[in-house]
């Protein structure tokens, strides 16, 4: 019988580590894999100081998961997130600034890709896809960032489960913040919580720009930025002044919806980023009491307008009360097992195969 993911985590989380704590619990285990009997994965220290005293764990974690039946195989990899800690203070630095000059299109250092996610109108779970799909994205073993730039609204703070104020080691830079393994950064965590953001547009430009340029990204495969709704100031900003890899659309499948998809679609178009592909959100509902399916918001409406406008289509994700309520927990739904975490993790592959992540 196949070895699953829970009964791995469970032995591990019986490996003990010298502060009482173990490997499961100060969620150190990245990139779980199960293939064939052979078993995988990362143990990530949160310096290269501590990784340094952890080989003996690193064997320990190898040993207890090879003696699980069903298991043929394991490989272990310990790795650090980052550089050794220095003293974090609060950052000093104002967000909301105006912008600084810039000559063109600028890369994030460190960032292999960038993807803009975004929707022409809100409410069609744009935010729940980002961070669903950046958990995800770093559960098939890439080095995932999570930007959140809806100004007005973030609310990846919540869904991530975060709410502590990231440091500055200068005032100038700032470090971002660890959720689930990704790293991730909003300026709902440099904001005091339920504060209105009144800002004019260069503000929020010069806001961007900083959570861009200033965050100590590291080495990131993909940075995703989940972006406000609309066609606005920030939108603009980020497909000006950033090298980006490309956009991808998110839409639930109704007419009202795509009109301003199809809005949002012609200002990628017309600023000159590209359109990777289109994600049908809220595609459809199955009763978890009688297993009844039902389009609520129809169904098929993005699939048939990627290949009215020739672009890929991604796939599509449920309406569903669990994925709902993980966000609101803090702990997104793909970082679990079952259907949406399915899904979830077959959204990611098809991202990585594709050359998006």
């Amino acid at each position: 019988m196949a070895v699953t993911r829970d009964e791995i985590l469970g032995a591990l989380s019986r490996l003990t580590l010298p502060g009482g704590e173990d490997l499961v619990s100060r969620d150190m285990i990245r990139a779980l894999t199960i293939e064939n009997g052979a078993v995988r994965f990362v143990i990530e220290a949160a310096d290269p100081a501590e990784a340094a005293k952890m080989d003996g764990v690193r064997r320990a974690a190898e040993d207890i998961v090879r003696r699980l039946p069903g298991v043929e195989a394991v490989s272990v990899v310990l790795t650090a997130h980052g550089p050794a800690p220095t003293p974090a203070a609060p950052p000093s630095l104002k967000v909301g600034r105006h912008p600084t000059p810039q000559a063109g299109p600028a890369k994030v250092s460190g960032v292999d890709r960038i993807l803009a996610i975004g929707s022409g109108k809100g409410g069609v779970g744009k935010s729940t896809v980002s961070s669903n799909l950046a958990v995800a994205l770093a559960r098939e073993g890439r080095r995932v960032g999570l930007l959140d730039a809806d100004i007005y609204g973030p609310s990846q703070p919540r869904m991530m489960g975060v709410n502590k104020r990231p440091g500055s080691p200068d005032g100038k830079t700032i470090i971002p913040l660890q959720a689930h393994g990704v790293t991730m950064m909003s300026i709902g965590l440099m904001l005091e919580e339920g504060k209105a953001v009144v800002w004019r547009g260069p503000m929020l430009m010069g806001a961007l720009q900083q959570m861009l340029g200033q965050v100590q990204w590291g080495e990131l495969d993909v940075l995703i930025v989940d972006l406000p709704p609309g066609t606005g100031d920030v939108q603009l900003t980020l497909c000006q002044k950033t090298e980006l890899t490309g956009a991808v659309v998110v839409s639930t499948p109704q007419d009202v919806a795509l009109i301003d998809a199809r809005k949002a679609l012609d200002m990628f178009n017309n600023l000159g980023t590209p359109v990777l592909g289109l994600i049908e959100n809220m595609s459809t509902f199955h009763c978890p009491n009688c297993g009844h399916e039902s389009q609520i918001f129809g169904h098929g409406g993005v699939a048939a307008e990627a290949q009215k406008i020739g672009v890929p289509f991604l796939g599509s994700l449920p309406i569903d009360l669990d994925t709902r309520l993980a966000g609101d927990g803090g702990t997104p739904i793909a970082a679990g097992d079952g259907p949406m975490a399915d899904a979830y993790r077959a959204l990611a592959r098809r991202f990585i195969e594709g050359g998006m992540a």
